[in-house]
């Protein structure tokens, strides 16, 4: 018997069922399952037969149907933000990997920084039945609504409920301190910041960083060098033109993430200033175009996808003991000196 792959002989319209398979092995239903799900004895040769009878006749199992006997789910829900942000897209790509890994199929939800979509997936993977779910919350609520349904959630890159449900986040501070206090070294005060939001985990924890190196080096946060100017290239760049306009501009600035670094980076090309001659960058997120363009960027640089794949881990060990405490993991950041950042211009230098 020969079959395209994906096909069934059985004809158009018709699912092979597990009595399909029996029936072309030449054993019991039982038998089937043996050898398909590797639960139960089954001889070699006669997991090999019903193997091959299964690839034939295109014979998928219902996992759903699985699920709902055995009360178990291999399935793991995964919610992210945004998939046209690199970084998500990599946290993505690491969950999907160790998910694998351990034999979860991930389903994968983007809520497009929606939050009527961050619930609309919750409630889908509610009614999936997932084992558990990853996410990158954007409120509290996703974590508590599946919470309510028994379902397992690890909070990954910002928590909204550290010491209640289990989070992996990155050494936001640390970073943010370690890029800033790098262009303090280099004779920089008036640095400026331009930042997502300060009221999730990462945002709050970036701008503390960045105060924190600043009194150290002397230096004091000037609140009109602080630009929230959310997740937007566009709007990024809008306000990093109308500040770099500026007689007294900032000598340096530091993006707390990919998104808003692109935005300046685009506005200092825009006024014909030098990196970084005339204005210093520095970003945290170490993103593919950062090491593509002239020169290259300094960045704090995290494992985005090393990020996924221990949440996924996290997720595992929850399900194994789910009535541990909850642990937050952080996972460490580093510094990448690159051609962007240099001396504060002689004419420019003072206390802050």
């Amino acid at each position: 018997m020969t079959t395209e792959r994906g096909a069934s002989p059985l004809g158009r319209g018709r699912r092979p069922t597990i009595k399909d398979v029996a029936q072309a092995a030449g054993v019991s239903r039982s038998t089937v399952s043996r050898a398909l799900t590797g639960r139960g004895y089954a001889a070699d040769d006669v997991r090999e037969r019903v193997q091959r009878a299964a690839a034939e006749l295109g014979y998928v199992p219902d996992v759903m149907a699985r699920t709902l006997k055995q009360q178990v789910s291999r399935s793991i829900g995964v919610i992210v933000s945004d998939l046209r942000n690199p970084f998500y897209a990599d946290l993505a790509a690491g969950a999907g990997a160790e998910a694998r890994s351990r034999g979860y199929t991930m389903v994968l939800a983007d809520t497009g920084l929606s939050a009527d979509a961050e619930n609309e997936a919750a409630e889908a993977f509610v009614a999936l039945r997932v084992a558990g779910v990853v996410v990158t919350p954007n409120s509290p609520k996703v974590s508590t609504y599946l919470g309510s349904h028994g379902i397992p959630v690890i909070e990954v890159d910002r928590q909204f409920a550290p010491g209640v449900t289990d989070g992996v986040v990155v050494g936001n501070r640390v970073g943010a301190r370690d890029a800033t206090t790098h262009l303090v070294s280099l004779g920089h005060r008036r640095i400026a910041l331009f930042i997502d939001e300060t009221n999730w985990t990462t945002g709050y924890e970036r701008y503390q960083g960045y105060s924190e190196a600043l009194a150290m080096g002397g230096a004091t946060v000037e609140p009109e060098l602080v630009v929230s100017s959310g997740w937007d290239v566009a709007d990024s760049r809008r306000r990093a033109l109308d500040m770099l306009r500026l007689p007294d501009r900032p000598t340096a600035v530091f993006a707390a993430n990919n998104v808003l670094a692109e935005g300046v980076w685009r506005a200092i090309a825009e006024l014909g200033l030098r990196v970084p001659a005339d204005v210093s960058l520095v970003a945290f997120d170490d993103a593919p175009w950062m090491s593509m363009v002239s020169p290259t960027v300094t960045a704090v640089a995290q494992d985005t996808m090393g990020l996924g794949a221990a949440a996924v881990r996290r997720l595992h060990e929850r399900l194994e003991t789910p009535d541990g405490e909850s642990l937050t993991t952080v996972l460490a950041v580093r510094l990448v000196t690159r051609g962007s950042t240099g001396p504060c211009p002689d004419g420019a230098r003072g206390t802050g």
